[in-house]
């Protein structure tokens, strides 16, 4: 197979309105044939990736190589941006959106009190995260359909507070690689370090479900690798009890089409014809954009507009959410973790869920 573009590509799978999605001749960016032909995985949301493509792909298990796939080496990327790149980041997931005069946000658009630059939200830092989901399709001992690859979690360690502005390094690599029978999971994980000093300022990692590339252990035991403790990423549940907190907002109509500027140019969330082909009735909202959305309600409610008591998040894709819908954040207290769930007011339906971790816990909760 020859494949020409890699773009993620936003899918509801399971549930209501659940459908298959067609080939076609669509035009995207300029380059030629798009095969949209997806199938689906119930009871989960994420990205998938629709590609240009020549040739069909089959996955050959007898190439899988786990042990090739989890020491290859990525190469290191750069990721430059200014102080305007930051702010439009901000605007873009709803900073001051409801009110400009917001004391506990205006720090991140704006210099108030003499603060020498602004400041910089900590899901900035999925940013980093992006350049690297097109080198997958290289990784050598992986054979997997593109079609069928889902971006369901993304995790974030905040190690320091993010520069207004500079030169990051990003240095990737495999963190793990499980065998789930019917498909495989492979997480890469990225740290990123400031250019200039060297420090290390965050780490992602990203779990991508490759369906239909599973079962390629070679034995009764399935291949599970991770490079990381079992316990650093802890099981949870969302509690049936009220929630210590909750916050709602309502996304904008041309949310998407501000957040997209930071970098993610998916057609899926700016065309109407290509968010029709994919199943929904107009352009939907990107998932880290939802997440970062959660994420600043957290930092309200709990850090009592402290972003530098976050210390690392996690987040799990369930649905999609159209711009223009009510977001509610329902947040549980657990120590020094916040368990959260978002969900669409206007469907009654949760799209995201996860954890975020706190440094320490204001003295006026």
């Amino acid at each position: 197979m020859v494949v020409v573009m890699l773009v993620f590509m936003e899918v509801t799978v399971g549930g209501d309105g659940d459908r298959p999605l067609g080939n076609g001749d669509h035009s995207v960016l300029g380059v030629g044939k798009i095969d949209l032909s997806i199938f689906h995985e119930s009871g989960g949301w994420g990205y998938y990736l629709y590609f240009v493509q020549y040739n069909s792909f089959m996955a050959d298990k007898s190439e899988f190589d786990p042990q090739l796939i989890i020491s290859h080496k990525f190469p290191e990327l750069a990721y430059s941006y200014t102080e305007r790149d930051a702010a439009l980041y901000a605007l873009g997931v709803g900073v001051c959106g409801n009110d400009a005069l917001d004391d506990k946000e205006l720090k991140y658009v704006y210099h108030p009190d003499g603060q020498q630059s602004i400041q910089v939200l900590p899901t900035f830092a999925a940013l980093f995260s992006l350049g690297f989901t097109s080198h997958v399709g290289q990784l050598p001992g992986l054979q997997y359909d593109p079609r069928l690859l889902l971006h369901g979690q993304q995790y974030i360690e905040i190690y320091n507070s993010l520069p207004s502005n500079g030169c990051i390094l990003n240095k990737a690599s495999v963190a793990g690689l499980h065998d789930k029978g019917k498909a495989a999971v492979l997480e890469i994980e990225i740290e990123s370090y400031e250019k200039e000093s060297g420090e290390v300022l965050c780490m992602n990692r990203v779990s991508l479900y490759l369906r239909g590339a599973g079962g390629f252990s070679g034995s009764s035991k399935p291949f599970s690798y991770a490079k990381y403790p079992a316990n650093e990423i802890p099981v949870y549940k969302i509690p049936e009890s009220q929630p210590f907190a909750v916050f709602e907002e309502c996304t904008h109509p041309s949310q998407a089409l501000l957040y997209r500027l930071s970098g993610d140019y998916n057609p899926l969330h700016s065309d109407p014809t290509i968010a029709e082909i994919a199943g929904f009735s107009r352009p939907i909202l990107h998932g880290l954009c939802t997440l970062a959305i959660a994420v600043r309600a957290i930092i309200k409610c709990i850090c009592r507009g402290k972003q530098s008591m976050i210390k690392s998040i996690s987040g799990r894709f369930l649905l999609h959410v159209y711009p223009g819908e009510s977001l509610i954040t329902e947040m549980w207290l657990e120590g020094l973790s916040v368990l959260y769930q978002v969900k669409v007011k206007e469907r009654n339906r949760a799209v995201l869920s996860g954890f975020v971790k706190l440094n320490c816990l204001s003295s006026s909760l």
